[in-house]
């Protein structure tokens, strides 16, 4: 699937998503949502790669801060060890269960994640709202830590030219200083095109995973 296709189902989905906002039935999105968690146990994190629209606004967000030159390639140290995404998680469903209990509004919450995610890219890496802030995407994580299909690196082709590691958005990709080979991790991966793309020796296929296979076998 080349980047033309994957930017129009982007746009799609974002405005499928734009159209339940203004029907006020911002429910079905997250019903939508909850499906993908079940459909990242079979595909990895497609939700995050192909349909959240907090991704699809962080794209534009990320071109103006290097335009701008105000991004930088430091994370925050309170970031790094990736709880305040659990607690962000809890903060919005409480959040939205008050807003509906006590004065019976849908608060729109994946709105807010938009704003805050356009935000916080303008100044730090992608990967650093994806893996450590976003309350969506660390569900996704959990949900798509082995999924039956995933990226995958040929590791007989990979020559360590690290291009796809710097092509990923989500930082799922690392090459070993000691054996020059790519290897990504599953549940950071958005099973995005950006690695194959760049790949100059076609190593990235997305494949079954090697430790369902060996279960068959």
């Amino acid at each position: 699937m080349n980047k033309t296709w994957i930017t129009i189902i982007r746009i799609a989905f974002f405005g499928i998503f734009l159209f339940l906002m203004l029907i006020g039935k911002p429910f079905i999105w997250l019903a939508l949502y909850a499906a993908s968690l079940i459909a990242a146990l079979f595909f990895g994190r497609i939700y995050c790669g192909f349909m959240c629209p907090i991704n699809t606004v962080m794209a534009p967000a990320e071109f103006l801060s290097k335009k701008m030159n105000i991004q930088t390639e430091k994370t925050p140290k309170w970031l790094s060890s990736g709880v305040f995404a659990w607690v962000f998680l809890g903060i919005s469903i409480a959040l939205m269960l008050v807003f509906k209990k006590a004065v019976h509004i849908d608060l729109p919450i994946i709105p807010i994640w938009i704003a805050a995610g356009f935000l916080i890219t303008l100044r730090y890496k992608p990967h650093v709202f994806h893996n450590l802030i976003c309350p969506f995407g660390t569900l996704q994580g959990l949900f798509g830590k082995k999924p039956l299909f995933s990226k995958k690196v040929d590791k007989e082709t990979c020559i360590g030219c690290r291009l796809c590691e710097k092509a990923c958005p989500s930082d799922a990709i690392k090459v070993s200083s000691e054996t020059k080979k790519a290897t990504i991790t599953a549940n950071l991966c958005h099973q995005c095109t950006n690695c194959k793309d760049v790949c100059p020796k076609d190593s990235i296929l997305y494949k079954r995973a090697e430790y369902h296979l060996k279960n068959i076998e």
